[in-house]
């Protein structure tokens, strides 16, 4: 997996290491990848419940690392279960000041703003869910929060925010659930590069560059395409051990109902077996104890 590599500090104490890539490859019949992503539809105007119904249509790019498995806080079960209309994704109340979405929302373009300061990097929104430009691969979409104008190295900028509990997972650098997302977006559009700009509980903010990994993008294509088959065929996909998958479960099967009961009572032959394994399980229980009672009345032979 990709690794941070060469870090170093700006004058304003920003961190800005590059995350390792592989060169572009090139498809089966030789052609470069793609580079345009196709617009499925324009957000400008769309609100959120309708963009959410949008979503259903594919894969985003915050769902990849879900649909990948390796999201902290939705396990694929919880992902499927969503796309496949079983239950609403959980909408917070963007008028509450404590909601993560509220000041994500709300810190965003600030994000941006130090983005574009520190950096030199013009920006600007994108408004549109974009798709992927290969039909078999039209169920990857992706919403960039915004695009790099002018730069050829960098053409996309992810903003983040982290709170008291969310900063333990940047200590080390972008965590895998933020690189498989923006890797996801860097498949969709065939740009090279993204920029990431974190503000970590309101006081610092970090950089990094992701640049795009041919070997990392196959995975997760392969990933979400098993993904994507199982919301298609309506099959659930295993489920983990996270809470996320616990809840899902609880949904999915609220009580557990027999698919069929049958009654033994005027049944001889079933009878006769019940009676004769309760007498071996008396038998065992008995020869247990009488073993059990031999050995704590055991003395050692000492010698003389």
């Amino acid at each position: 997996m990709n690794q941070i590599i060469n870090p170093t500090v700006t004058s304003q104490s920003q961190y800005l290491p590059t995350i390792a890539n592989d060169k572009p490859k090139q498809s089966q019949s030789g052609s470069k990848r793609s580079l345009n992503a196709k617009r499925l539809i324009n957000t400008k105007q769309l609100d959120y419940q309708a963009w959410l119904e949008v979503r259903k249509q594919g894969i985003g790019s915050s769902d990849a690392a879900a649909a990948c498995g390796l999201n902290p806080y939705m396990s694929m079960l919880e992902l499927w279960m969503i796309k496949t209309g079983r239950v609403q994704q959980n909408i917070e109340d963007e008028s509450s000041g404590h909601a993560p979405l509220y000041w994500g929302k709300q810190l965003e373009p600030l994000v941006a703003e130090y983005y574009s300061m520190h950096t030199n990097n013009k920006v600007r929104r994108v408004n549109a869910v974009l798709q992927h430009p290969d039909p078999d691969k039209a169920f990857m979409l992706a919403n960039l929060d915004y695009a790099v104008v002018g730069n050829e190295d960098v053409q996309i900028l992810e903003c983040k925010t982290a709170g008291e509990y969310g900063a333990k997972l940047w200590k080390l650098g972008v965590p895998l659930y933020v690189l498989c997302q923006v890797q996801h977006q860097l498949a969709v559009t065939g740009k090279k590069a993204a920029h990431i700009c974190v503000l970590i509980c309101g006081h610092e903010t970090r950089i990094f560059k992701v640049t795009r990994s041919e070997s990392v993008i196959q995975h997760i294509i392969n990933a979400e395409r098993y993904f994507w088959e199982c919301v298609e065929n309506d099959t659930p996909p295993e489920a983990d051990a996270s809470e996320s998958a616990a809840k899902a479960l609880q949904l999915l099967y609220p009580e557990h109902v027999p698919l069929s009961t049958t009654d033994f009572t005027e049944d001889t032959q079933a009878n006769q077996q019940f009676e004769q394994l309760i007498q071996a399980r008396n038998q065992i229980e008995k020869h247990q104890s009488n073993s059990i009672y031999s050995n704590t009345n055991c003395k050692p032979r000492c010698k003389t």
